[in-house]
């Protein structure tokens, strides 16, 4: 990649897109698309080819799709499946009609199966199945890498497929419903010490673990990707790579090390009623490191920039 290249993100007002468009910035890409899902719907077939044929972008990052925690994925699993299809499917294929020079497919940890071995490698995807509570997602996101996979060895593409743990960090989605376990936390703590609460509830027993990187790394090690020469990614199989922190902690540690940064003073009360979800979903992140990528941004670090994030996009921020 040059930079003047034509670079399109799709997905740049979400989490990892937006991180991924100021990780080009911050690098000298000059030459980036990405237009609103109002200005280009991706999940619309015809639109994107046009889009494709009219703007003719050489790389693309692909980090458009519905994403939710537990609750929105059990509460509309037909989106989840239908819309993520749609949207990698008409992009995959348009890359390639169009001579896309490369493409970077972004999955998720749930395409592992449930019940793998830890930490993660990536030789372990559709071994057994999958968790329950994510898996038209999960199942959407596989099909997305396959779909890359396929197009490698028929068309002879240059695509390939990330992996990233569990993300978070600035441009998040805090709606108290439909978002992930960090920024519902996030928000919850913050809530709970404005309104001076004696304590807050959190879902599950806090047992489970979780790895968490910052988007901020997460763009890193995409950007890192879509620079490594042909012959260190496309040799044999296809290039899959797990984007991860390396280590991972409680759900009980990580709301516990929220409340110190955001200074609740209540206390933590855990309802074993609702779900756990997986007990842990680590990362073996051997083989991005192998090539000489590693993660920068603590999880303190990255709490204190998710916090300010939240303030700023709340109204609440007081310099």
């Amino acid at each position: 990649m040059n930079k003047d290249s034509k670079i399109f993100v799709a997905g740049a007002r979400g989490l990892v897109g937006s991180a991924i468009k100021r990780e080009l910035e911050r690098n000298g890409f000059l030459n980036l698309i990405f237009p609103t899902s109002k200005e280009l719907d991706l999940r619309n077939f015809e639109q994107t080819k046009t889009f494709f044929n009219t703007v003719k972008p050489e790389y693309v990052f692909l980090a458009a799709a519905k994403v939710g925690g537990i609750h929105s994925n059990n509460t509309y699993p037909a989106d989840f499946i239908f819309d993520n299809i749609q949207i990698q499917t008409n992009v995959i294929h348009h890359s390639w009609l169009s001579g896309v020079k490369r493409l970077l497919f972004l999955g998720s940890s749930c395409v592992y199966p449930r019940d793998c071995p830890q930490p993660i490698k990536e030789e372990y995807l559709l071994t057994g199945p999958l968790e329950k509570t994510n898996e038209p997602y999960a199942i959407a996101k596989i099909t997305g890498i396959k779909m890359c996979e396929s197009y490698n060895r028929q068309y002879k593409t240059k695509f390939l497929a990330a992996m990233p743990t569990n993300s978070y960090g600035k441009n998040d989605n805090y709606h108290p419903e439909n978002s992930h376990v960090f920024p519902a936390f996030i928000r919850k703590t913050h809530e709970a010490k404005i309104a001076g609460a004696s304590s807050i509830e959190h879902w599950g027993t806090g047992n489970p673990k979780r790895e968490f990187l910052c988007s901020d790394d997460v763009a890193s090690a995409c950007l890192f990707l879509m620079k490594q020469p042909d012959e260190v990614l496309f040799l044999s199989e296809f290039p899959l790579y797990n984007v991860g922190l390396g280590e991972d902690l409680t759900i009980r540690e990580l709301a516990e090390t929220m409340k110190k940064i955001i200074e609740f003073k209540g206390k933590i009360v855990w309802n074993p009623s609702k779900p756990d979800g997986t007990m842990q979903k680590l990362l073996d992140i051997s083989k991005i490191k192998k090539l000489g990528w590693k993660p920068k941004i603590s999880l303190e670090d990255g709490i204190r920039i998710a916090y300010e994030d939240f303030k700023q996009l709340s109204g609440e921020h007081h310099n």
